[in-house]
């Protein structure tokens, strides 16, 4: 578990209260020159060194970069995730992101119109997941998008209950960590790079699937590799498939308003 490096002096305070509500252990900046991947927090945020190459800095930022680049030009409703999720013009469902990582796809559903509950149990994914949420509220241009995003720290083992009634959202989405094709491990970028290596792999991702057909009004979506074995092995309704990842449909209701 990479411990928590604060960087500067006049963020000690800070620093302390990350390191409580995630379980982090601060350590001193010489802890840099050693090998493996470090939390560390300066004026720009939290991110995710390894060693002292700070070049390879991995940090959750929704205002540039590839999110705001897929924002502008992603293509809306007409990606395959849009599609899954099953959003429409007339309405856009409520989701639970139940493995939701560094946040991309929570934050394509947000963009478009939907609310999100994110579910991340890594703490130092979900440490990197608030901060970039945190400072992307203050970002005039993307604030709204971002209030549609709620972070539960916590595992979706546990945080998948069905409710006693009713249903916990319209969607349930999952996206568990694996190497579906290991001829493309040397070839993933950076950030998911160092985002495998800290997280490893999702082992027990199979019975999330009950649990979130379980929870779900409508329908549960999982991404997967383009050639994996559905989740669980139990096949889809249907599926969505692109160059390199596909969308299982596992339907239960038409994705409607709640009558």
């Amino acid at each position: 578990m990479p411990s928590l490096i604060c960087l500067v002096p006049e963020l000690a305070q800070r620093a302390q209260v990350i390191a409580t509500r995630f379980g982090l252990t601060l350590a001193e900046p010489t802890l840099l020159d050693t090998s493996g991947f470090h939390l560390c927090l300066d004026q720009t945020g939290l991110s995710l060194r390894q060693g002292e190459q700070t070049r390879t800095a991995v940090q959750v930022d929704f205002s540039g970069g590839a999110a705001a680049h897929r924002r502008r030009f992603g293509g809306g409703k007409g990606q395959d995730i849009a599609k899954a999720i099953g959003i429409t013009g007339a309405y856009q469902p409520t989701v639970v992101d139940a493995t939701a990582g560094l946040g991309r796809d929570s934050f394509v559903l947000a963009t478009l119109g939907c609310r999100v509950q994110a579910f991340e149990r890594q703490p130092v994914v979900a440490a990197l997941l608030e901060d970039g949420l945190q400072r992307a509220a203050y970002d005039p241009e993307i604030a709204d998008i971002i209030e549609r995003i709620t972070l539960s720290f916590g595992s979706s083992h546990q945080l998948l209950q069905a409710p006693s009634e009713g249903y916990l959202a319209d969607v349930i989405y999952l996206d568990p960590m694996f190497d579906h094709d290991p001829k493309a491990t040397a070839q993933v970028k950076k950030d998911m790079q160092a985002f495998r290596d800290v997280v490893g792999q999702d082992m027990d991702a199979d019975d999330l699937l009950e649990r979130a057909l379980a929870c779900a009004r409508c329908r549960v979506v999982v991404k997967r590799g383009r050639k994996a074995a559905p989740l669980a092995g139990r096949a889809p309704s249907y599926a969505l498939t692109g160059k390199a990842n596909r969308f299982d449909v596992y339907a239960l209701a038409k994705v409607l308003p709640p009558s």
